[in-house]
């Protein structure tokens, strides 16, 4: 996946509580990556914007793919929790 795909898929999937690409911004609930010394790291911020689950990824496209996942798990968690 390249990060055009990867923002279609948010956008028409209508993903939320994210940050991409940037520094310092540890929000309560959100699911992150950020580019870091020749890798990309992809994490989940808790209720106390504590970071946890933290992977790291060799190729962009890697750590796109978990990206997307964890947005869709966090949707999906979401919904569940509002029925």
């Amino acid at each position: 996946m390249n990060l055009e795909e990867a923002k279609k898929i948010i956008e028409n999937e209508k993903l939320e509580n994210y940050v991409m690409f940037s520094d310092g911004l540890n929000k309560p609930n959100k699911v992150v990556i950020q580019e870091a010394k020749n890798n990309w790291k992809v994490f989940t911020n808790d209720e106390r914007a504590v970071v946890t689950a933290e992977k790291c990824y060799s190729s962009l496209s890697e750590a796109l793919d978990d990206f997307i996942e964890r947005l869709r798990g966090d949707k999906a968690y979401r919904d569940y929790l509002s029925r």
